[in-house]
């Protein structure tokens, strides 16, 4: 098929330097990018200019002016499911951090307490001068006359219990 318009080096030059400018402004109806509008508006012309022995034209205007609004269409219904993807991903991170931060510290902490008063009376004893005191097994050891083996042993049971009890209390 051939075009309307013969359009060769010379004529491509001259629709370009015509048209150029009153393309742009037609698309400033969709959009305020000038990048944008200049990047579309040169993707018509290397498309027109490629195309040029296939397609048939009647009004080069009518032709540049819509190619120009489909793709600026395409662009902007890209740019929105990006946008929309984005929008998307975000919601699920936030909704998934909101998950892993939104339970009450104070009321943790309590359930905390609660467990380790719940240890055996040893346990309990040993767990604390750890945690709470900061001594070292050793010195636990000395102080209560007892092996550091045995508070290891005591350790791995307190910690063992308090572990089973609150996760009897926050099941996944």
């Amino acid at each position: 098929m051939h075009n309307i318009f013969q359009i060769t080096s010379s004529s491509f030059r001259h629709l370009y330097d015509q048209h150029f400018d009153s393309i742009c402004r037609f698309l400033y109806f969709y959009s305020n990018d000038r990048m944008v509008i200049e990047e579309i508006v040169q993707d018509v012309f290397v498309k027109l200019w490629e195309d040029r022995d296939k397609i048939r034209i009647k009004s080069i205007k009518t032709y540049l002016l819509t190619s120009a609004r489909n793709r600026m269409l395409n662009h902007i219904r890209d740019r929105n499911r990006h946008n929309l993807l984005i929008e998307k991903w975000v919601q699920y991170e936030m909704e998934k951090r909101q998950g892993e931060e939104c339970f009450d510290i104070e009321d943790f902490s309590q359930k905390v307490d609660s467990a380790i008063d719940n240890l055996p009376e040893k346990c309990r004893i040993i767990f604390n001068l750890s945690k709470k005191k900061n001594l070292t097994y050793r010195q636990i050891a000395k102080q209560l006359n007892i092996s550091v083996k045995t508070v290891e042993t005591q350790m791995g049971i307190a910690l063992r219990k308090i572990r089973e009890q609150l996760i009897s209390l926050y099941p996944r």
